[in-house]
This record gives C-alpha cells, sequence and structure tokens, in this order.
C-alpha cells in the first residue's frame, strides 16, 4: 500500500510518496491558489503515476484552507478513498502543551512527529518556510510550543518592497559579510541576520529549558543556513512528510 502526503504552506505544497514506510520521491510546488481540483488531480498524476484506487492512501497536513478541499478531492479520486486531514485530534500521541492546542499548525504537528520519532528529545526543529518556526520538544512526547517568526525570504521581500532604492537581489551567502555593493550588503544582511537569529533563539531555548537538544533545520533554506550556524546539527529536508507517515500509521482508519 502506497501513502501520498502532502503538506500545504502558504508558499509551497510539499508532496511526498511513500511504499512501505520508504519515500520514494517528494517534490516542491508553488501554492498556486487558482488551481482547480482537476488541475491538482493531474499534477498528482504527473508526479506519482503509480497512484491507483485501491492500491494508495492519503493524508493531508494544510494551513490554507481554501487549497484543503482541492487537494483532498484530487486525493480522493486518485486513490479512491477518504484522505487523513491533520488537526489538534491527529497527533499521534505527541501531548501539545499550547494554551490552545488546535492552534498548532499541521505542519508543526507533523514536523514534531517526525522528529520524535526519528531523532528523540529533548530537540528543537527548525522550519523555514513563509515563517521561521522553532518548536520545542520534550521528553515524554511533550510539545512544549515554540517560536515563529518572519521567514527569510518573507522578511527580505518585505524589506525591498518597503525601501524604494532597494532592488530585488540573489539570496545566497555573501563572500563577505561587510558588503562593498548595496545587493552584497542586502545578502549579508539577510542571510546571516537569518544565521545569527536561529542561533540565538535556539540557546535561548536551550537556557531556558535547560536542555540540551538535538536541533533538526528542515524547509527550503534549511541548508544554506544550517552550512553556517553553530547549532543546528541536523538537516532533514523530508521531515514533515516523515512526519505525516508516522500520524497516519496511528490514525488510519482501521
Amino acid at each position: 500500500m502506497m501513502l501520498l502526503t502532502v503538506d500545504i504552506g502558504n508558499t509551497e505544497v510539499t508532496l511526498g510518496l511513500f511504499d512501505d514506510g520508504t519515500l520514494r520521491r517528494s517534490f516542491r510546488v508553488s501554492s498556486e491558489t487558482r488551481r482547480t481540483a482537476d488541475e491538482v488531480r493531474l499534477l498528482l498524476q504527473q508526479a506519482f503515476p503509480e497512484l491507483a484506487p485501491g492500491h494508495a492512501s492519503a493524508i493531508i497536513g494544510s494551513v490554507v484552507p481554501a487549497q484543503t478541499a482541492l487537494y483532498a478531492e484530487a486525493a480522493r479520486q486518485l486513490t479512491g478513498g477518504e484522505p487523513l486531514l491533520v488537526g489538534s485530534d491527529t497527533t499521534a500521541g505527541i501531548k501539545i502543551e499550547y494554551r490552545d492546542p488546535g492552534s498548532v499548525g499541521a505542519d508543526r504537528i507533523a514536523n514534531a512527529a517526525g522528529a520524535f520519532d526519528r531523532y528523540g528529545a529533548p530537540a528543537i526543529v527548525v522550519d523555514f518556510g513563509t515563517a521561521t518556526t522553532f518548536d520545542v520538544l520534550l521528553e515524554g512526547q511533550r510539545y512544549v510550543g515554540g517560536v515563529i517568526a518572519p521567514g527569510v525570504l518573507t522578511g527580505a521581500e518585505h524589506l525591498v518592497r518597503r525601501a524604494a532604492r532597494l532592488g530585488a537581489f540573489e539570496l545566497k551567502p555573501p563572500a563577505r559579510v561587510v558588503g562593498r555593493s548595496t545587493e552584497e550588503s542586502l545578502q549579508s544582511g539577510v542571510f546571516y541576520g537569518a544565521v545569527g537569529e536561529v542561533d540565538s533563539i535556539v540557546r535561548r531555548i536551550a537556557a531556558e529549558e535547560g536542555i540540551n537538544p538535538k536541533v533538526i533545520a528542515t524547509g527550503g533554506l534549511a541548508s544554506a543556513i544550517a552550512a553556517h550556524s553553530e547549532t543546528i546539527q541536523e538537516v532533514d529536508p523530508d521531515l514533515t512528510l516523515y512526519g505525516l507517515r508516522i500520524i497516519f500509521e496511528k490514525h488510519r482508519p482501521r
């Protein structure tokens, strides 16, 4: 039995296909809001031609309600069954200690499930997406909370829009911290600002909780930031998909 995993974020949708617990392939596509359910189905068929009704199941974690229904309908057509939707009642046994557990995004629940399974606790998951999120995991399957900061690209795009004399630039590690042009200065400020933000917040979390955590990075910029970070220990680009698989195994319809 194959499992289609769908992580719908504000900027990207991450897709994965598991076969007997092994991730066969994964893709990232834009969160295009003008797609129809038929277009989503065609996209999934092209990415995963192996999908067939009666031979696959699906799980969807989404923070974009308008997109959820489109992917759910496409998954129904391709698998012949109802997809499992991740929410506060599908946590794979994780104890969510937010004051309002229902406000924790599906992607953060999946990241926690994947990290507990693959790395144990204590741990901090840093996810570089539209927002940069930090999720704090303690022994006993406890999700105690975290931090939400503006995403690296989100902050850079806002800066360029608000500053009349600053133009768009390629985000990459600059050769020097001290830029010799406006573009280099922007690259340095955004990139090393993100690196410093991660290391500072991780250290503050560790001190506040009294832990020596495993720090795992995921998301589009994880590898680039991790290469310059002093606190990130693992880069796991498919962590969310693995977490969705764990949740499905715990909550699959019997």
